[in-house]
């Protein structure tokens, strides 16, 4: 009853919303194509359940069923695949109720497979044929699978923490078993447990997992099951033996058997909860009392009202198919992680409760989704999003910092940077204002002065102190792990990071916070060389590294130091201040032959100084053709990363992550990019789409038209744009669009228009100050000068702000005897420059090894670089 009041009201939703977007598209054209009807019907779950090709690997997503956000995400397992499912692999475990579309083995938890093969010979080890054919078909709440050896067929449908099986076996006289293993999770178990209950109708467990990518986590889920009819006989096993007719078995392989007269139609209720197995008990109690097509009416309803969020209209099917199943990715993570009552398991590991009305959310991949993602949501569902927002501020509250990657509830620490920072100050610059933003900016800031120190040894900035003090993250060895620290990638996110800080405080009126982390997010310079135009790992001394997978050894080319990638991918990670990185590279025209070089391969891993598209360094770059006053190579650009998409199993060029990838596709065929974290800025593509509706709060929309651009011959490049019917050569929108909504007419063509968007105010706004006007680097930073004799060292410079004027360079050194004159530095057309500085040494100066520092000055601003000077006398070889 209660699941059919859920769906009329569902359904009633829908209708108003439907009837909004009938109301509110822009002005007609003749021959347009229609407003979709029910985005459901485009959404394909096996879409991107493949691999990527070889560089790119699994893809990661799952066709199961999940409602929005929920709990549960029930759905098959095959065999040997991380994170649970491949297309491609016909060899099936059976089901399971937790899943994630992550690069490390995950969840996976309570795992059942519906067979008539026996279960006395390692039942744990079982697995049985799928059939990838017409009769596999996912969509939104519901999927279904056959097993062809056994003629059994699954099918599946969730509510937000139950998931519900019916399981359909054949009349040929074999029994019907469901194997049941509480000892399965994809990343193993260091506990399970399985309780074959009395009533025959009931099985209640539990599984500890975790061990996330390498890390020290774990986290314990509890579950209860009930069956539509009594089983027959059972038995449990460890994973050395099968006890049959046992009811009970403890194990990390644990499981157990039930089974049901041949022919049987099976439904199985699972509840799961985080908290115990009462909270399971008491979930499946609240959820799980509708018919299995109930509750996938209500799911189907639920997943209606949230696609249709956004409705678009256009020609190519492909093009739709690709759009909505992305769309529907994006809403899948983070997941609801309190029970029916509000009760969940903190941080701290103590029992809370989720204040009434709100809802506690777990799994925030935030290196992976702050870029793209975060905003989307925070656009689309602020009221969600503020929850979600909310959800980590309670984190911080119980362990004393933030979270990094947080993994149910527990912090793992992943990835480089403190990126939990933007993914919180995106929510709330795109809609998410509904929590406790001030407490949330105290943690942030505690963790960039003091480190942020949480439980069991996490911190969320570790080395924040050697970071203020060199204002960089030095490169380090560290002992016990794989290898090099990725302090140049660490220096980036923290820069953005700061900046997304420096944007929160002056939202709120905290100038004085704002303006420190201004500062301080433009720490990227300090690591920007100028000898190679690179964002460089550098040492405690100040020297630039060089040699073996460094920038300048071509044939490993330079990944150390970078997180999942290279030293070209991650040149281009300033987004909050774009033009001061034109400058620093040399230019609009420079910068524009870069990127032409870079672009040119879309798709090639870490391994190449290339785009590596599928990965989330790269997100932004297609875009940043806007700044440097040629955008028709940003609609090209992106059309191309666009293509790399498609409504196939193998339709994505990279690890989803949890949405990450989905929700750039949103946003590239809306024709609208989140370009700077922390700050509410759309830049601009052309749009997939002919016409397209956003929903916005209150009523509101941003209602966008791109006539033909669905067509046979899709125009790619933008021509015109009226913002509310104002003609701009903007490309980006104003932030009132977000706010308010908004009409953004395109007008398209077949050929670039190399006028529109071209102009220095055309392009996004960058965030530059607090930076230096120059950058030094010495080459060779050790020099061997014989006491009485004079030597010299080059001296690269860049200017890395428009309009800096000549420099002034001079040197010292503590130690007497070691002088040099003092220089002057003149810019080249493209910021660089070269000179050379004397050193002499006396002849009273005894041999060994001295400092040099060298000072540069461009008005105000400041850099010094360090040469090390050997005074050992030279001696002819024998």
């Amino acid at each position: 009853m209660k699941s059919r009041t859920v769906l009329t009201a569902l359904t009633a939703v829908v209708a108003v919303f439907m009837t909004f977007v009938a109301a509110a598209p822009p002005i007609a054209y003749d021959g347009e194509p229609a407003f979709v009807a029910d985005p459901v019907e485009h959404v394909d779950t096996l879409i991107g359940t493949g691999t990527g090709g070889e560089t790119v690997g699994e893809i990661n997503n799952f066709p199961g069923a999940a409602v929005p956000f929920g709990m549960v995400q029930y759905s098959p397992d095959t065999v040997g695949n991380y994170a649970g499912y491949n297309y491609h692999n016909p060899h099936s475990t059976g089901f399971s109720m937790t899943h994630a579309s992550v690069g490390c083995a995950a969840f996976g938890d309570i795992s059942m497979l519906p067979t008539t093969s026996a279960s006395d010979s390692q039942p744990w080890n079982a697995w049985e044929r799928i059939a990838h054919d017409d009769t596999e078909q996912g969509e939104p709440g519901y999927y279904t699978v056959r097993f062809p050896d056994t003629a059994v067929t699954g099918e599946l449908t969730a509510t937000a923490r139950t998931g519900v099986g019916r399981f359909s076996y054949p009349h040929n006289g074999r029994p019907a078993v469901i194997q049941v293993r509480s000892g399965a999770s994809l990343a193993g178990n260091s506990r399970a447990a399985i309780q074959i209950g009395e009533d025959n109708t009931t099985i209640t467990g539990w599984a500890t997992s975790g061990g996330f990518c390498g890390k020290n986590n774990t986290y314990t889920v509890y579950f209860a099951m009930k069956f539509s009819q009594p089983f027959i006989s059972y038995g449990t096993w460890d994973g050395y033996s099968v006890d049959a007719g046992a009811r009970t078995a403890v194990s990390p392989y644990s499981g157990g058997y039930v089974s049901f007269p041949p022919g049987s139609v099976v439904e199985a209720r699972t509840a799961i909860s985080y908290v115990g197995i009462d909270g399971a008990r008491a979930n499946l109690a609240a959820e799980g009392a509708a018919s299995f097509d109930e509750v996938r009416a209500a799911a189907l309803s639920e997943w209606k009202a949230m696609l249709s969020c956004i409705a678009v209209a256009g020609r190519n099917t492909a093009d739709l198919d690709t759009f909505y199943t992305a769309l529907y990715r994006s809403l899948l993570h983070p997941n609801v992680f309190n029970d029916a009552d509000g009760r969940y398991i903190g941080f701290d590991g103590v029992i809370h409760e989720v204040a009434k009305g709100h809802t506690q959310y777990a799994n925030f991949s935030d290196w992976d989704t702050y870029r793209s993602l975060a905003p989307l949501q925070g656009l689309l569902f602020p009221r969600q999003a503020s929850d979600m927002a909310q959800s980590l501020v309670n984190d911080a509250e119980q362990s004393g910092s933030f979270p990094r990657w947080s993994f149910a509830n527990y912090a793992t620490g992943e990835m480089s940077g403190d990126n939990v920072v933007p993914l919180i100050v995106n929510l709330y610059m795109y809609g998410a204002r509904d929590f406790d933003v001030r407490t949330a900016l105290r943690h942030m800031v505690n963790a960039a002065v003091r480190g942020g120190v949480g439980l069991n040894g996490y911190v969320e900035r570790p080395g924040i102190a050697t970071y203020l003090e060199y204002g960089y993250a030095p490169f380090t060895y560290e002992f016990g792990t794989d290898g090099w620290i990725a302090d140049a990638s660490i220096t980036l996110e923290w820069s953005v990071d700061d900046f997304a800080i420096s944007r929160l405080a002056d939202s709120l009126g905290d100038s004085a916070t704002a303006a420190q982390f201004q500062n301080r997010s433009q720490y990227w310079q300090n690591l920007f060389n100028p000898t190679t135009r690179y964002v460089s790992p550098r040492s405690l001394m100040g020297y630039f590294r060089s040699g073996p997978g460094f920038v300048d050894s071509p044939s490993t080319f330079g990944q150390v130091g970078y997180e999942e990638g290279n030293a070209e991918q991650y040149v281009w990670w300033v987004p909050h201040n774009v033009a001061g990185l034109v400058t620093a590279l040399g230019g609009r025209q420079a910068v524009a032959s870069r990127l032409d070089r870079f672009t040119k391969k879309l798709n090639v891993g870490p391994n190449e100084p290339y785009l590596w598209a599928g990965n989330e360094p790269g997100f932004g770059v297609p875009w940043l053709y806007n700044y440097i006053g040629q955008p028709w190579k940003t609609q090209l650009t992106v059309d191309r990363v666009r293509g790399l998409f498609g409504p196939t199993p193998d339709g994505a060029p990279g690890n989803d992550d949890l949405g990450a990838l989905s929700s750039w596709y949103v946003w590239a065929a809306l024709g609208l990019y989140p370009g700077t974290p922390g700050a509410p800025i759309l830049t601009l593509n052309t749009p997939l789409f002919d016409r397209a509706v956003i929903r916005l709060p209150a009523g509101n929309s941003i209602r966008i038209s791109a006539p033909g651009a669905s067509g046979p011959n899709q125009p790619r490049y933008i021509s015109g744009l009226n913002v509310d019917g104002k003609p701009t050569d903007r490309t980006f929108v104003p932030e009132s669009l977000i706010r308010t909504g908004g009409e953004l007419a395109f007008s398209l063509a077949a050929h670039p228009d190399r006028s529109w968007g071209a102009g220095k105010s055309s392009a996004p706004p960058s965030f530059g100050a607090g930076g230096s006007a120059i950058t030094l680097n010495v080459s060779t930073p050790v020099v061997t000068i014989a006491p009485g004799s004079t030597g010299s060292v080059k001296v690269d410079a860049q200017r890395m702000v428009d309009g800096a004027g000549n420099y002034s360079l001079s040197a010292v050194s503590p130690d007497a005897g070691i002088t040099a004159a003092p220089v002057s530095g003149q810019f080249a057309s493209d910021g660089s420059s070269t000179v050379t500085v004397p050193i002499t040494v006396a002849r009273s100066v005894s041999e060994g090894y001295y400092f040099v520092y060298l000072t540069a000055m461009v008005g105000e601003s400041v850099r010094t670089a360090t040469v090390l000077v050997n005074t050992q006398a030279q001696t002819d070889e024998p």
